[in-house]
């Protein structure tokens, strides 16, 4: 198969290293790693089964292997590649493109053994960093807006400077909390606050990714169990639960996306707050924070062992409160197992 990719993390799957100025060219069984000078020495200690070549210009390298290889057809993702870039790249060759989108993430789509232990270790450092911003927040977050509260999430999370994140973390204080993917606000954390925390980092390129709402009472912990002040919350909140538990419980291999996104939206609606469910279940996570497989209504995809996806169900209160509770999982022998 002939393609070529330009996305940092589709050429990192493919050899084993990646820069931000990088082009990976596969041509039959050749493999072709191009790059500048500035990650000469990098990239021949570290790309695996390719040709590193060195060349300021990444394009015309391309242009002229494609053309030496006397190919008929090249594939591309569309996503990855902006107008100008392409035509850099096509307007001299007369072969035929093949536009796949989402090429990388579908041949990503199934984790190899390997796969599955980096991103089960970013999991689980990731849970231990949840630990870690809990007992901040226990010594020093209570009366701290919302900004402050991001910073030592960030801390915590990156092990103070040892992982990158995931993400941005969302740090989300009750009405804040019923944006979904809500920005930092100086609104302070009080005792018995509703506080949602999203949050991920990174083990050797592989994200994780983790949401965790909680009543901010005295040693609180990031947990399941939650008591809430508010019986309307805590009824949201136990919907939540429940649609979460549902859909690891009863997902089954080869089930279609969409029939996972009912297990846990019909328990919502069922609870009489369906109009605030409003996005879908989850997505899939590897080097990338979101790829294949999407867990929603609308997709037809079967979901298969060693894929590895989040479960994330979630009700949102316009200028009151949001609840979402999301773990990553993978499919074993036919079921779930939270990772």
């Amino acid at each position: 198969m002939n393609y070529i990719v330009k996305d940092e993390n589709a050429i990192y799957y493919e050899c084993g290293y990646s820069s931000d100025n990088a082009l990976f060219l596969k041509l039959g069984s050749e493999a072709f790693f191009i790059t500048d000078a500035r990650y000469m020495v990098e990239a021949k200690e570290n790309v695996q089964q390719a040709t590193v070549i060195i060349d300021g210009d990444l394009y015309g390298q391309a242009n002229k292997l494609i053309k030496k290889s006397t190919i008929k057809k090249l594939t591309i993702d569309p996503k990855e590649w902006s107008i100008f870039d392409f035509s850099l790249l096509s307007n001299s060759l007369k072969i035929k493109f093949k536009k796949v989108p989402d090429f990388s993430h579908k041949k990503r789509v199934i984790k190899s053994s390997q796969e599955l232990i980096l991103l089960k270790k970013a999991v689980k450092l990731g849970a231990k960093a949840f630990d870690a911003f809990a007992d901040s927040i226990h010594k020093s977050g209570f009366k701290k807006d919302e900004n402050f509260l991001t910073f030592m999430a960030k801390d915590a999370l990156s092990g103070q400077g040892k992982y990158d994140l995931s993400f941005d973390p969302i740090i989300a204080v009750n009405a804040n909390a019923a944006k979904p993917h809500a920005l930092p606000t100086d609104t302070k954390l009080k005792k018995n606050d509703l506080l949602l925390v999203d949050a991920g980092l990174k083990y050797k390129r592989y994200c994780s990714d983790r949401t965790r709402t909680v009543s901010a009472s005295k040693g609180f912990a990031f947990e399941y169990e939650q008591n809430f002040k508010s019986k309307k919350i805590q009824k949201a909140y136990d919907l939540v639960l429940k649609a979460h538990d549902n859909a690891i419980e009863k997902a089954r291999s080869g089930m279609k996306a969409k029939k996972i996104d009912a297990l846990t939206r019909d328990i919502i609606e069922k609870g009489g707050m369906g109009k605030y469910y409003i996005h879908s279940t989850g997505h899939g996570v590897g080097l990338d924070i979101h790829e294949m497989p999407y867990i929603s209504a609308k997709s037809d995809m079967r979901v298969e062992d060693n894929m590895v996806y989040t479960i994330e169900p979630g009700i949102y209160i316009p200028n009151e409160f949001g609840i979402r509770i999301e773990d990553m999982v993978t499919m074993i022998d036919g079921r779930v197992e939270v990772l």
